[in-house]
C-alpha cells in the first residue's frame, strides 16, 4: 500500500540514532563544519535540524567535489563530500526508507542492505552455480548508473510506496543540490546525490523496480529451465541453464534498461558459457571446445577447477585488475612515505595486509592472498632501500628487520577449512 505519513516517526531520539550511525572521521563539506564542532552543541543542532526538516525550511547544500589520487599515483578520481549535518539528515531519512522497502526488496539483492554483505552475495552465487552445475552467465554492467539515474522515473517509483510530503520534499532537494567545484555549482539533471548516505538507498529502490521485481515476477515464471540472479548495488550476475533463454533475457534487458534511462555497457556486458567441464573422449580432462569461460564479480574471478579429490567446483580467486590495483596502491604509499619511521610504516602495512585478507581471504584463494603479502614485502624493502645512498636495504638486512617488525600472516579468514 501507499504510505502517506512517515515523518512523524522522526523525533529527537531518531536524530540521535542517525547521528550515532554517521561516520565522524570524514572530511568537511562546503560549510567547513567538522563532526567535533557539530557535537559541541549537539542537542541544539539536532533539534534545529529536525525543525527545519519538518517545516520545509531546510536548505540542502551542494556537495563539495575533490580529486583524490588513485592507486597508481598518477591519475585521480572525483569524490563528493556532503556537509556533516546533511549526512545526519540523509541517514535519518534512509533509516525510514529502509524500514519501508526492506519488506519489498527481493532476496537476490545484497548491496547496502542491513544484515547483508558482499560475501553473502558471493556465497549465494557460488551455491547457485554449484547446484545448477554452471550454465550461461549474463555478466551485467550498467554504464555510469549513479550518474544517469532518471529523476522523473525515480519519483514515479517512490509514488507507489512513499508519498509523505516532508520526506519527498527533502529527497527532491538532495537531487537538485548539485556539486560545487572550485567555487562553481553544477546542477545535473540526472543521477543520485554524490557521496550521500541516501544515494545507495535510492539506487536500490530504483534497481529493485528495473531489475529485481521484473526478473523475479515476470522473467522467471516464463522460463523452462532454472535461473538465478545475484545483485550487489549496480553490479549483477544472471545465471541460466538454457542458452537460448539467456540470449532472450539479455536482449530484453537492454530494452528494459533503456526504458528507465539506463544503458548497458556494450563491452563489459556479455554472455559467458560457464557450464561444468565435460570429460574428454579418453576419460581424462575436458574435451575440445568444452572449456568454460570466466567472469568477475565483486573483485573475484569465477572459474571451474578440480579439487584435491578430483571433483569439479567453482573456484574464486582475486581478479587480476584488483590485485594489480592493490599492489600499485601499496607501492605508491611506500614511495610517498619511505622516510617515515619504520614502526609507523609497519603499523600501516599490517592494517593493509589484514584488510586485504579479511575481504579476499575466502576458500580457494589462499595462494593469491599469500602472493599479495609477498608483494607488500617487496615494495616495502624496495623503497626502504632508496631511503639512503649509503646504507642499502639488502634482503639479508630486511629479513632481520622483518623479525622485529613482522607483517601479519596471510590468513583466509572466510575459509571453510579455517571454520
Amino acid at each position: 500500500m501507499v504510505i502517506t505519513t512517515l515523518a512523524h516517526h522522526m523525533d529527537l531520539a531518531w536524530m540521535y540514532e542517525a547521528y550515532r550511525q554517521t561516520r565522524k572521521s570524514g572530511a568537511v563539506g562546503v560549510d567547513e563544519v567538522s563532526a567535533e564542532e557539530y557535537a559541541a552543541a549537539l542537542e541544539e543542532n539536532l533539534a534545529s535540524l529536525l525543525d527545519r526538516f519538518k517545516t520545509g525550511t531546510y536548505y540542502a547544500p551542494p556537495v563539495r567535489r575533490v580529486e583524490i589520487p588513485k592507486g597508481d599515483g598518477r591519475s585521480t578520481r572525483p569524490i563528493g563530500i556532503p556537509t556533516f549535518e546533511d549526512k545526519v539528515l540523509q541517514r535519518a531519512v534512509a533509516m525510514v526508507l529502509e524500514a519501508v522497502y526492506e519488506q519489498d526488496f527481493c532476496d537476490c539483492s545484497y548491496g547496502f542492505r542491513p544484515g547483508r554483505s558482499a560475501h553473502d552475495a558471493l556465497e549465494a552465487l557460488w551455491k547457485g552455480l554449484m547446484e545448477m552445475r554452471g550454465g550461461w552467465v549474463v555478466d551485467l554492467d550498467i554504464s555510469k548508473f549513479f550518474d544517469s539515474l532518471d529523476h522523473r522515473k525515480l519519483r514515479e517509483i517512490l509514488d507507489r510506496r512513499v508519498r509523505d510530503g516532508v520526506i519527498r520534499r527533502a529527497i527532491d532537494k538532495w537531487l537538485k543540490a548539485g556539486v560545487m567545484k572550485e567555487g562553481l555549482v553544477e546542477r545535473p539533471a540526472s543521477g543520485t546525490p554524490q557521496g550521500g548516505v541516501i544515494s545507495p538507498v535510492l539506487a536500490n529502490i530504483y534497481l529493485h523496480e528495473v531489475l529485481d521485481s521484473w526478473f523475479e515476477g515476470r522473467v522467471k515464471p516464463r522460463l523452462r529451465g532454472r535461473a538465478l540472479m545475484v545483485r550487489y548495488a549496480d553490479d549483477a550476475v544472471l545465471v541460466f541453464s538454457d542458452r537460448s533463454e539467456a540470449e532472450r533475457v539479455l536482449e530484453a534487458l537492454g530494452e528494459r534498461c533503456r526504458s528507465y534511462g539506463l544503458t548497458l555497457h556494450p563491452e563489459k556486458t556479455r554472455l559467458v558459457p560457464f557450464r561444468r567441464p565435460q570429460r574428454g573422449p579418453g576419460g581424462g580432462g575436458p574435451g575440445r571446445g568444452s572449456r568454460p569461460g570466466t567472469f568477475d564479480f565483486l573483485g573475484f574471478t569465477h572459474c571451474w577447477a578440480r579439487s584435491r579429490r578430483g571433483k569439479w567446483y567453482v573456484r574464486r580467486k582475486t581478479a587480476r585488475d584488483r590485485m594489480r590495483r592493490a599492489i600499485k596502491a601499496v607501492s605508491w604509499w611506500c614511495a610517498s612515505h619511505r622516510h617515515w619511521r619504520v614502526e609507523v610504516q609497519h603499523r600501516y602495512l599490517s592494517k593493509v595486509v589484514i584488510g586485504h585478507c579479511r575481504y579476499y581471504g575466502i576458500t580457494g584463494n589462499s595462494v593469491q592472498i599469500g602472493r599479495f603479502r609477498q608483494e607488500v614485502q617487496r615494495a616495502w624493502r624496495a623503497w626502504l632501500n632508496r631511503r639512503s645512498q649509503r646504507a642499502k636495504m639488502t634482503w639479508a638486512r630486511f629479513h632481520k628487520l622483518s623479525k622485529r617488525y613482522p607483517l601479519p600472516p596471510a590468513i583466509a579468514y572466510r575459509s571453510v577449512c579455517r571454520a
